[in-house]
This record gives C-alpha cells, structure tokens and sequence, in this order.
C-alpha cells in the first residue's frame, strides 16, 4: 500500500528502531490477544503489560505498518464525533469528553517521558482559516477552552501576525496552542510496541490472524499457529478483515497522502514555517503539514473515499503545496506515500465488544494519534473491569452500509462531495 519514490516512506526511512519480531509458529497461550500492530493495538498490549496480563499480540505485517507509521504525525487533542456522543447520551456526556480531550496526549507525552522513545516530539499546533466565518469559529473555540481553563495555551493570530507563525499569504489568519503538537508516528509506535515487550508482551509480526474459535477461551488461528486466550482484542482498523458479521460495514478505508521534500535548509526552513508547529487547515477536505527535524517539509491532504489511489502522488500533493508556498515550487520531492484510514459516518470512534470476550476498536475519521492511545486505556481498563468510559462508546449506535467495500466506499465518497463544495463556497 505504501507508495513512495524509492520505495520507503519518510518515516521508514528514518526508523530509530529496526527491532524484527519472529512469525507465530506453533500454540500460545495468553490472557489477551490483540489483533492488530498499529497504535489501537499496541498502546493497548503495553496497558495491559504494563497490569500485569499476559498479552500475545499479533501483526500482518510489521509494528506501525498500517495509518499508525504512515500518518501526518499530528498529535492534536479532542475526539471526533462529539455530536453523535452529545445525541447518544445528552448533555452529561461534556464531561467525558471534556476529560478525556487531551488524554491521548498526555499519554503519548508519558509514555515518551517513562519508556524513553525517541520520537521527535514537538509541542506547537497551527489551525488556519481560510473564510472569515472559519475564523468566528476559531475565535469560538478559543472562547470555549478558556472555560475549561486551557485559555493560556490558545491564541488567535491575525492575518497581519500569521507570517510570524508560517509563511505565506492564503489564510484569513489561525488559531495557535502549545498543547498540541506533532511526531513521527512510526518510531513513536514501534517504541511503544518495545517498551510492551520489555513488559513481557509477546509481539509476533508477519503472523496475519486467519480466523476466531469462539467460545469461553477463544482461539486465533494464523497460517502457522494459534493463540488461546481468555479475551481477545480486534484492532486492525481500515484493514481488518475478520468477524464482519459483527463489525463490517461500519468504516470505510479513505486514502491519505504525503510527500516529503528535501532539506530545505535552514533559512528557507524558517522562511516557511518559522514556528515550527505542526499546521492544519480547517477546510473539511483538509491540508496538513510540518517540519521534519532534519527540515523537510512533510505536507499531506487530498483524502480520497473514493478506494482507489492517484496514479501520481506527487502529481496531486505537489500544486496544493506550492498554492501554499510558491516558494517551494523548485525544491525535490523525496518521498511520496500514501495509506489508509479508517472513516465512520457517525466520525465517533466504533468501540464495544461481542461474545462477552472479543473487544473491537475502529474508526478514527483521521483522527488516529490522540483517539488511538485514549481508546487503547479504554480497552486495557474494561478488560480490567473498568468499564465505564467503555460503554459511553459501545453504547453509539453506528451505521452499517450492507454492501461491498467497494459500493460502500462510493455512497461515502458521494457524501463527502458536500463538504468539499461547502469548502469551495
């Protein structure tokens, strides 16, 4: 899936830890296991380590192969679908979401801190409006995080200051934190996913799980073995494959892509982005980029639902980086990459669990770094018997289109071309 010019993308080029974990041969024996090497699956093997459970975690390919290596390394705070929470539950639901907005940042933050992971972390986080009703919400979000006693770490910059934070023109101006910020994805998943194993969690990669024996202690067979465990945890996401009856049809693949340009060098570096923060516009067919720690720029967008990839990467992202920054318009492309998400229509995370022992998490609508390590604490504390939070989840009804991935996909792409004309307006 990954597309790249020489093969890698930014991220695997850069990988700090090149850690390889055997193929399942032969029987374990677990008290989890997770199916599933992205961070839903890993930030949950190494909660519960961390408990004490016995976790066997199982990977199609290798630790972070999926959105969680591939990713814009955004590491940005709130949960999507917070209106289908609100309709689910009421208005007591704000503060479950209110508590549980930055989590997933302070526990990337923690885990980076305790396990020492070296994953480029960056505190800074730009949202930039092009419309002036676009800036009235920003100017609202503001507004309503200094009622939560976050009004400190938020500002709004005017068009006049914006060059400051980034340089160009296009914006009617932005909202800035300091709370947010960004990473590299890939190192920061396999560091969790070592720090898991240091915890005693068993890590097989290449091992993909062919099929579920359900029954008191479950069986997850692969092509050359199996796992019985007491409880089993479905964490594969925009490729997951098993037990559709239960939770097919729920979220849709969309591609994301991203290109990476040489080093810009440190003067053209500060010119584009003097503020080194992470950036997002705040269109619904959104753009988003950054700097890598040796000076790329990194820049992604042109979400496709439609379940086929450009032909050209580079050919797509390329014009949308240079209407940003025409000073980029000669620089060298490096890296072109691309992968898949998972979208829910109701964009609320797809949580809950069947069989009283299979736990599923899914669906992040690109929302994945923060929402990702919020769910995997999620799971880790009902298995523990904690099932509070668990079940403001489970209990969201989703949508399930009962159609091919593929006619799935269109109704999604068809649906999304409002808000790509509402962006256009």
């Amino acid at each position: 899936m990954t597309k790249a010019i020489d093969g890698l993308s930014y991220y695997r080029a850069t990988l700090n830890d090149t850690t390889q974990y055997p193929q399942l041969k032969g029987e374990e024996i677990a008290d989890v296991c997770v199916v599933g090497g992205g961070f839903t699956g890993v930030s949950t093997a190494l909660n519960l380590s961390a408990k004490g459970y016995k976790v066997v975690l199982l990977e199609s390919h290798t630790i972070g192969w999926g959105a969680s290596g591939r990713n814009g390394g955004q590491l940005i705070r709130g949960l999507s679908g917070e209106s289908a929470l609100r309709k689910t539950h009421g208005a007591g639901v704000d503060e479950l979401i209110n508590r549980l907005c930055w989590r997933g940042n302070d526990i990337v933050k923690e885990n980076v801190k305790k396990y020492n992971i070296d994953c480029d972390l960056k505190q800074g986080y730009m949202e930039c409006a092009f419309k002036d009703r676009q800036m009235r919400d920003l100017e609202a979000a503001v507004e309503y995080y200094s009622t939560l006693g976050k009004g400190d770490h938020f500002r709004m910059i005017s068009a006049q200051d914006m060059r400051e934070y980034i340089g160009t023109d296009v914006y009617k101006g932005g909202m800035f934190n300091d709370l947010d910020g960004h990473l590299h994805p890939l190192n920061l998943c396999r560091g969790e996913a070592k720090a898991a194993a240091g915890l005693g969690a068993k890590i097989f990669e290449n091992s993909p799980a062919t099929g579920i024996t359900h029954g008191k202690e479950p069986m997850v067979a692969t092509q050359h073995g199996f796992v019985r465990a007491k409880m089993v945890v479905l964490a594969g996401n925009a490729y997951h494959l098993l037990e559709q009856k239960h939770i097919g049809g729920v979220v849709f693949p969309a591609g994301t892509y991203i290109i990476a340009t040489e080093p810009l060098g440190d003067d053209l570096a500060k010119q584009v982005l003097p503020s080194d923060a992470a950036v997002c516009d705040v269109n619904e067919m959104l753009d988003y980029y950054r700097l890598s720690p040796d000076g790329r720029m990194l820049y992604g967008g042109q979400c496709n639902y439609s379940g086929r990839d450009p032909k050209d990467i580079k050919a797509s992202i390329l014009p949308r980086m240079c209407k940003v920054f025409p000073q980029l318009k000669n620089v060298q492309i490096d890296y072109q990459w691309g992968g898949m998400i998972g979208i829910v229509i109701k964009r609320v995370a797809h949580v809950g669990r069947f069989n009283d022992n299979i736990y599923y998490a899914q669906g992040y609508s690109g929302h994945g770094i923060n929402q990702t390590h919020i769910v995997g604490e999620i799971l880790s504390d009902a298995i523990s018997g904690q099932m509070e939070d668990f079940d403001v989840f489970a209990k969201v009804k989703h949508w399930k289109i009962p159609a091919p991935r593929w006619v799935g996909n269109q109704m999604v792409a068809a649906g999304m071309l409002y808000y790509r004309l509402k962006d256009l307006l």
